[in-house]
């Protein structure tokens, strides 16, 4: 059984909110939820999740912060669950709904933050399925510094179609299948219909799954908690640990920022690129580091990709899916082989109490599975993402090269300055193999919101084009895009980056190998499209994106809306 710490809340936060005479009135409205004065005696735990019916990613994460509360109350702790938005990229793709997303992203932690703060809870567990929620709520807890735990919602299981799996991007890559005529209507609609047969995130190492396996590599997270899929019930054995975990953490006083460190972020960088992850997560580092006032920017992360080899072989570029990865091991083989290896830092505490060395000191790499490889033997010797920077991306660029058979390309532009017309163009057959896709005015500040590409990138893919064309845009894209793809361009087209100035035909060369995005034009020809230049005006005048474009930093830095931990004048943990 769990032993119970009596806490002292005389120097927790909840303090402010329950104790003493003038708090009367405060513990009148917990008396009406039907809390006792001993519930009140116990530190508050707030559990919130990202609980929605937008999509199959959220849908179970009520029931299991269900579990988590009674992990709480076991090791002496009073929950009080609460709930945060999410924005469903599988939902929001393709249409002005997409400029939602990364926007979601600082809303969940600002929610988070001001929810905690409001009501002055001592510690928190996160609970997050869809791409920009599991950062979100990464991103509160470190700014917030309470202890902390997070748990992934887990991942859905794959779908069967005529004897194969199937995820979601065969889904969407059917879309351009069917555009071209190689795919009926009746197949499209038995594909929809059988991909998603499961509440969970996206199957493959999309950005869910790849923020997921940060959780752990970080330290947030449970060792092996991101892998069980949603619908098992085995993921409450998670669940009520990270609510017993979160009780140690807070007897222990062990804090997001003693957990969250640069050699932390590296750590979750080496599992990033040897998963073949989501090039978003190149967007999501440094944001979790800035919370902490820590300098961890696109090329820092993008350092650490080119020096780790790939070596999990996961969808979209490989043949497997999370639930395969879970069956071998989880992420604690993943990182056992980067740990042996030599590319991981041991010696970072976690949310056990223990460091990463501590916690991997039993696990056992197994020769026997199929899913990832030791470091001595890579799919290839270097990252499945990469950075790129020249005289097109001074702020650099990224791109997957998981599963490319080249990492090089050359070719003149065909440019848009937005999505719809990308994919207009693609649909009707309106571009030729060597060109090189240009998507502009679609980075934060520009979209604002900085869309991901999915929809395009798989409509190209799905019309056996994908290896004959590339892309570059200051957007973003899926976790789930394959092919020649490079988003995260800085400056974007909406400051005058360079990308804005492109004109169709100019020649775009592309090394990945060489790590460098050029465009074949002298500074003087560039200087003289700049000088005519003027700024596009966005339709967004009002509301949440209008506020959010006003804010926004670039994607160099994580595409962030506020100063950080490093310009902090006081901790939440200490009020």
């Amino acid at each position: 059984m769990t032993s119970v710490t009596i806490y002292d809340k005389s120097r927790l936060p909840s303090r402010h909110a329950t104790v003493g005479p003038d708090r009367a009135p405060h513990r009148s409205y917990y008396y009406a939820m039907g809390l006792s004065a001993a519930d009140m005696a116990r530190p508050f735990v707030g559990v919130v999740t990202t609980w929605n019916e937008a999509a199959p990613c959220n849908i179970a994460l009520s029931r299991q912060a269900q579990v988590v509360k009674h992990g709480v109350a076991r090791a002496g702790g009073t929950p009080r669950e609460f709930t945060t938005i999410t924005v469903t990229d599988g939902i929001a793709m393709g249409h002005q709904g997409m400029k939602s997303s990364l926007v979601s992203r600082e809303v969940i932690a600002d929610s988070t933050e001001l929810t905690m703060r409001g009501h002055a809870y001592d510690a928190m567990v996160g609970l997050a399925g869809c791409d920009k929620s599991l950062p979100g709520l990464m991103m509160a807890m470190v700014r917030l510094n309470v202890p902390a735990v997070f748990m992934y919602g887990g991942s859905i299981l794959p779908g069967r179609f005529r004897g194969r799996d199937v995820t979601i991007q065969d889904v969407f890559e059917a879309v351009g299948q069917h555009a071209v005529g190689r795919m009926s209507d009746a197949d499209l609609e038995e594909l929809e219909q059988v991909a998603c047969p499961s509440a969970g995130s996206c199957g493959g190492q999309f950005t869910a799954n790849t923020m997921a396996c940060v959780s752990e590599a970080i330290g947030l997270a449970l060792p092996g908690s991101a892998g069980t899929p949603a619908p098992m019930e085995a993921r409450d054995r998670w669940a009520e640990a990270s609510g017993e975990a979160v009780m140690r953490l807070l007897k222990d006083n062990i804090r997001p920022r003693d957990i969250v460190t640069l050699k932390s972020l590296e750590n979750a960088a080496r599992v990033v690129a040897a998963s073949g992850g989501s090039t978003n997560g190149a967007l999501h580092l440094p944001a979790i580091a800035h919370e902490a006032g820590i300098d961890f920017d696109l090329h820092a992360v993008a350092a650490i990709f080119r020096d780790t080899p790939y070596i999990a072989d996961l969808k979209p570029a490989g043949k497997y899916v999370m639930k395969d990865l879970a069956e071998a091991g989880g992420v604690p083989l993943l990182m056992k082989a980067l740990l042996d290896g030599g590319y991981l830092h041991g010696d970072c505490i976690t949310v056990t109490g223990k460091t990463i060395a501590e916690n991997l000191a039993d696990v056992t790499f197994d020769t026997k599975q199929v899913v990832v490889r030791p470091t001595s033997d890579p799919i290839t010797s270097w990252g499945g993402v990469v950075g790129l920077k020249g005289s097109l991306a001074s702020e650099g660029a990224m791109v997957k090269v998981a599963g490319l058979p080249s990492l090089k390309f050359r070719g003149p532009a065909r440019v848009f300055d937005c999505e719809e017309d990308a994919m207009a163009a693609v649909q009707a057959g309106k571009y030729v193999a060597g060109e090189v896709i240009v998507i502009r005015y679609e980075g934060p500040k520009g979209g604002p919101g900085m869309r991901e590409m999915l929809g395009v990138t798989s409509a190209i893919y799905g019309q056996g084009m994908g290896d004959k064309v590339a892309l570059i845009t200051d957007g973003r894209f899926s976790g789930a895009t394959r092919g020649f793809c490079i988003g995260h361009v800085g400056p974007e087209a909406a400051v005058g980056g360079p990308i804005g100035l492109l004109e169709d035909g100019d020649i775009i060369v592309i090394d990945a190998e060489a790590g460098t995005l050029d465009v074949e034009l002298d500074d003087a020809t560039l200087e003289a499209r700049r000088a005519k230049w003027t700024p596009r005006q966005s339709i967004y005048g009002a509301g949440t994106l209008w506020k959010y474009a006003q804010t926004v930093g670039p994607a160099e830095k994580g595409a962030v809306t506020h100063p950080g931990g490093a310009n902090e004048r006081h901790c939440y943990a200490d009020l």
